[in-house]
């Protein structure tokens, strides 16, 4: 791995290769992380590229990625490894028809690995090399905060029945959070920062037409243009660049090469692509010609 990225530049051209268009800031950011072992701690609205910067750069090292999804309530049995009771329970009847009579033996057995049941961070620390993407953390709660970094700390994962878990080389953590609260600063201290921007209009039309190549310039350009425009608005949910390439494959489904006016009712009949309320469809709908058109 670091004999293959050798600088942020080289870096951002393995990312362009995988359809990732990154800026200096963020191929800095992440190059920084994988060359100091560090987690990066991606902050920004949501469908800006953080959860597709995680399966970049698994791609870019050929490691899985390993996801966490983050929600209120997560606690470390979930994030963490839990017993395969079912199976236990299936060997212990086995053994007891079988005869076994140890019964220290037979606890034993019951507490092997091969009845343990790794979940993403467990996952992540026997797999190498891997990315370990923790998304959201922002929907999780304090206390899972403080579990959190215990293990990025350490690399290690305790189990009382087995012993301790220890990474062997530690992988290359993603943590996202859209902002929705702020997470305390002691785990991001732990990480290094970068928050990441809507992409500029030229980006933007890079991004749609890397992704979707059978898209035209003009309509990459039109997307884009309302796109930016829109997150300017008091909107209830401003579209992300997820939403531009939702939005422009239902173009290209719907047959549109643009948004003229012979395409208007296409656009506008498809908007639940690119918006997700009610409200902002309205607003948009009307402004769709001006904004693309907007120079």
């Amino acid at each position: 791995m670091t004999l293959q990225v050798t600088s942020p530049g080289r870096l951002a051209e393995l990312l362009e290769h995988q359809g990732y268009l990154p800026d200096e800031g963020i191929a800095t950011a992440a190059y920084l992380a994988m060359t100091m072992r560090r987690p990066l701690f991606l902050e920004g609205d949501a469908g800006v590229g953080k959860t597709a910067l995680a399966h970049a750069l698994a791609q870019v090292v050929g490691a899985p990625l390993i996801r966490l999804q983050c929600y209120e309530g997560l606690d470390a049995a979930q994030a963490l490894y839990d017993w395969d009771f079912p199976r236990q329970l299936l060997h212990l009847r086995a053994a007891e028809a079988a005869g076994v009579q140890d019964a220290d033996r037979l606890e034993a057995e019951l507490y092997d690995r091969r009845f343990l049941v790794a979940r993403p961070l467990l996952q992540a620390l026997e797999t190498t090399p891997s990315v370990l993407l923790v998304d959201e953390v922002d929907r999780a709660d304090d206390e899972f905060e403080a579990f959190l970094l215990e293990v990025l700390s350490d690399w290690t994962i305790s189990v009382p029945e087995l012993g301790t878990i220890r990474a062997e080389t530690p992988p290359i953590v993603v943590v996202t959070s859209n902002r929705t609260r702020e997470v305390h600063d002691a785990l991001k201290r732990r990480c290094l920062y970068h928050w990441l921007e809507h992409p500029d209009l030229a980006r933007e039309v890079a991004i749609i037409r890397r992704r979707l190549p059978q898209a035209t310039a003009a309509l990459a350009e039109g997307v884009a243009r309302v796109a930016q425009i829109a997150r300017g608005q008091d909107l209830l949910k401003p579209p992300g660049v997820a939403e531009s390439l939702d939005w422009t494959e239902a173009l290209l489904a719907l047959g549109a090469h643009d948004l003229g006016a012979d395409n208007l009712d296409r656009a506008a009949a498809s908007l639940g692509a690119f918006l997700k309320y009610r409200e902002d469809q309205e607003r948009v709908a009307s402004r769709i010609a001006e904004w693309a058109a907007a120079g």
